[in-house]
């Protein structure tokens, strides 16, 4: 059951994340979450979140939001960086992955999701059968319901760290592998606007 909670990969950001690789290995659809993700909790797209976006688009990959935020919340986002969105997903429920990779035309082979908390996010991708990048998130002011979760999630994080030095590097599954080949190979906007307010 708990390894049903890990990401396929932890890293500190998605903006360190080497998407050109990813579409050169064959990945063509990225589900994202948005709060604390992209930006911190309600904020809109700041100049980072777009220009990754842009980014993407130019990389060639078709995007999709899913949130469990009521629409007015995604939209206001999506206003900005204009990809494909699913609202009120009810993660992690498969469902709304599995739309979403309707919406944009990909299958679990070659779609990617990347969000910041395991019970929702990455619990859900795996339902759904597809890769997962767990991020940490951005800020730590949260809902109450939130905060309480990640005192769990610290316990899952011990695991998994304990499980993927288990791993094999060479192998392509591992998270050993795909740090070594996602992670920081590529053009970073990690460092690129960290001064950006949010708000």
């Amino acid at each position: 059951m708990a390894a049903r909670l890990y990401p396929t990969l932890y890293t500190k950001s998605v903006y360190r994340i080497n998407f050109e690789q990813l579409y050169a290995d064959g990945y063509r659809g990225l589900i994202f979450d948005i709060d604390n993700t992209l930006v911190t909790h309600g904020a809109p797209a700041n100049g980072r979140a777009k220009r990754l976006f842009e980014r993407l688009k130019r990389i060639g990959f078709t995007c999709c939001l899913l949130s469990n935020n009521k629409e007015p919340r995604v939209k206001m986002f999506n206003d900005a960086v204009h990809v494909n969105y699913v609202f009120d997903a009810h993660k992690p429920s498969p469902d709304g992955y599995r739309y979403a990779m309707e919406i944009m035309g990909t299958d679990k082979r070659n779609t990617l999701f990347i969000g910041d908390q395991i019970f929702t996010d990455i619990f859900g991708a795996n339902r759904a059968g597809i890769s997962s990048i767990l991020v940490r998130y951005i800020h730590w002011k949260e809902e109450i319901q939130i905060v309480l979760k990640r005192r769990l999630e610290f316990f899952v994080l011990l695991f998994y760290r304990i499980y993927v030095k288990r791993q094999d590097p060479s192998d392509r599954k591992s998270a050993a592998w795909w740090e070594a080949r996602y992670v920081n190979g590529g053009r970073s906007l990690e460092s690129e606007g960290e001064g950006e307010t949010d708000l």
